[in-house]
């Protein structure tokens, strides 16, 4: 993920009626703060603060924009502002709640719902520590509900485009939230500015990589079938760009035989297909396809299966790529 080189909103600050308690997380386009309402109740507010077109010191509240990026600034601030108000249209249980949204200190804020639990990649990454990794009944239950959640999403023509495990919450119950709609545009409609979006290699469809290819819901699919990958093999799989050069995914789905199913692993090649009109064109045609053997596969307790050496190795060669931005 880029990083984050601009001071937070002071703990304490009041602003909108809402008191900032911490921060708790950033990235290249915004900051994230867990904040209590007039009522007290938790929410989590996301601020529009890209760190390569502005800049906050530390004791300041508006954030400094220099002259050259504040028209690309004032683009990507109608996008978040137009996506927190699609996004409040949403009411799903497997979507991050948004609550309100509002303009303050020269940029836009996204009051979100807040809910205890933790993110699909750090339930890989304990288990990988352990030598584990996620048995297939849960990955499946998973991502039914991550499914169902994009579809209204797709729904209301809006792409997420950085989907994968550190985006998708598991509440307590075990139930998936998906978040962080930061890299998310009104790419259906061609009439909306484009930023250049961010996004994670591994992760990435090669759509993102070109500047004529079209997004659509097959884009977000690839990052679904992605994310199942790293579920399995406890490491994302091949960059698609160097995918282009060389395809070493064969051989890594092979390694997956010992411990999943026929139909998982052919489900997941399917979604990660280099052509975009190869992969399945909707997310009700893959949700489909993960609950039609769901009832077959035994429930085994998560993590009780350990990882070879063989995938050890293999997970360090193929590493988790860091965020950066696509040139288009």
């Amino acid at each position: 993920m880029a990083a984050q080189n601009n001071a937070p909103l002071p703990d304490g600050l009041e602003i909108a009626g809402y008191r900032i308690v911490k921060k708790i997380a950033s990235g290249g386009f915004s900051i994230v703060y867990l904040a209590y309402d007039a009522d007290g109740i938790a929410v989590a507010i996301k601020e529009y603060l890209p760190s390569a077109l502005a800049l906050r010191q530390p004791g300041e509240l508006v954030p400094v924009i220099s002259k050259p990026n504040l028209a690309v600034f004032r683009i990507g601030l109608k996008c978040f502002f137009e996506e927190g108000r699609a996004l409040a249209k949403i009411s799903h249980p497997n979507v991050v709640r948004v609550l309100n949204f509002f303009r303050g200190n020269e940029t836009v804020y996204m009051v979100m719902a807040y809910e205890s639990g933790h993110s699909l990649q750090e339930q890989i990454a304990r288990l990988g520590q352990k030598g584990s990794r996620l048995n297939e009944a849960f990955i499946r239950q998973i991502f039914i509900g991550v499914c169902a959640g994009l579809r209204e999403v797709h729904t209301s023509k809006l792409l997420h485009l950085d989907l994968k495990p550190a985006n998708i919450y598991l509440r307590t119950d075990g139930t998936p939230i998906v978040l962080d709609f930061g890299a998310a545009r009104q790419t259906f409609n061609a009439d909306v500015p484009k930023l250049t979006p961010m996004y994670t290699p591994g992760f990435a469809p090669p759509d993102l990589y070109s500047k004529t290819a079209a997004l659509g819901p097959w884009s977000d699919i690839y990052s679904l079938g992605a994310s199942m990958f790293a579920c399995m093999a406890a490491s994302p799989p091949q960059a698609a760009d160097q995918r282009k050069i060389e395809d070493k995914m064969p051989l890594y789905y092979s390694k997956l035989e010992a411990n999943y199913s026929p139909e998982l692993i052919k489900l997941v090649q399917w979604c990660l297909e280099m052509d975009p009109l190869a992969r399945p064109q909707s997310l009700f045609t893959l949700q489909k396809e993960l609950a039609s053997t769901r009832k077959k596969t035994k429930a085994a307790p998560v993590g009780t299966e350990k990882l070879t050496g063989r995938w050890r190795e293999l997970a360090d060669k193929i590493g988790i790529g860091r965020k950066k931005a696509v040139n288009k």
